[in-house]
């Protein structure tokens, strides 16, 4: 009786010191800030966008609008939740907007000065509850914490992209992360209906510690010339049964962002198999980062899009 009796107090605390998000933050439009504030607009939130152009906010709202008639097509939401979701989003290039967050999620370029330049213009603007979560693929979150005036309210929120088709969220505690930030972003995730991993703050965590290694090997095997660009994709599509192959899905995360991943796991964990392929380094080098600049592995100003090696 009396463990129980000392038990449901402990819950209850623990309860009342999670804090409620009602009001979520979202910096960059690009894709994947687009599709996380689209998730957490039709989960009922209200969302502030913000990006430093206002031409990238205007085209968000539009990819948001046709990624919204998508899922209307297929039944997924109806046309009054489509509407009453994008009534729901507010875009800015004032980070004052975010004044009334509970939690702003950055998702800009997986740079990490580009990331502290970001939180040092955000913390003033942020009421002292606010949390701040990084939708970072591979940069140490407790690094990227200690950068903040709030590293206890600062965490990790992996999307994986697109974010209204993915299922997982990986989040990551740096060391410093409080319990109620940790609950606060695990029921957000719930309430976005998506599946969480957890994560220790290792380089790259888990997918990209293991998924970004393999498209850095099947360049080295195109880089080697093993095998041609078709050949190696076909080869993991038909005979490993992935929904694309490492090349075509290393052009369409981005070659810049792969590189970047590369080069966090190669710093961070100091081996020699983490080293990222030259020819990876010099696709980036020619601009050549895949479907966003219309080539990478891949010529996508054709269609089909045409291998370009």
């Amino acid at each position: 009786m009396t463990t129980d009796a000392t038990a449901a107090p402990a819950t209850a605390e623990t309860q009342a010191e999670t804090p409620a998000v009602a009001r979520v933050g979202v910096i960059g439009a690009g894709q994947m800030g687009n599709g996380i504030a689209h998730v957490c607009a039709l989960a009922g939130l209200p969302v502030v966008l913000l990006d430093v152009k206002a031409d990238a906010l205007d085209k968000a709202m539009a990819v948001m609008g046709r990624n919204m008639d998508r899922q209307v097509s297929r039944n997924l939401i109806t046309a009054e939740e489509k509407a009453a979701a994008l009534g729901r989003i507010s875009t800015s290039t004032d980070y004052a907007a975010f004044g009334a967050c509970d939690l702003v999620i950055e998702a800009a370029t997986e740079k990490e000065e580009v990331k502290r330049a970001i939180y040092k213009t955000l913390t003033p603007h942020l009421k002292p509850s606010c949390m701040i979560a990084s939708n970072t693929s591979s940069i140490s979150i407790t690094r990227l914490g200690a950068s903040t005036d709030r590293p206890e309210k600062f965490i990790g929120m992996h999307f994986m992209n697109p974010v209204p088709v993915m299922k997982l969220i990986e989040l990551i505690r740096g060391i410093a992360t409080d319990e109620p930030t940790f609950q606060a972003t695990q029921a957000l995730a719930t309430r976005l209906n998506k599946t969480t991993a957890v994560a220790e703050d290792f380089p790259a965590f888990i997918v990209n510690r293991i998924l970004v290694p393999m498209i850095n090997e099947a360049v080295y095997a195109l880089y080697e010339g093993v095998g041609s660009i078709s050949a190696i994709d076909n080869a993991m599509r038909l005979g490993a049964n992935h929904p694309m192959g490492p090349l075509e899905l290393a052009d369409f995360i981005g070659l810049d962002t792969c590189l970047s991943i590369m080069q966090v796991l190669y710093e961070g964990l100091s081996d020699s198999k983490y080293r990222p392929c030259p020819l990876l380094v010099k696709y980036v080098e020619a601009g050549w980062l895949g479907r966003k600049t219309g080539r990478g592995f891949y010529d996508y100003t054709q269609t089909p899009p045409r291998p370009t090696r």
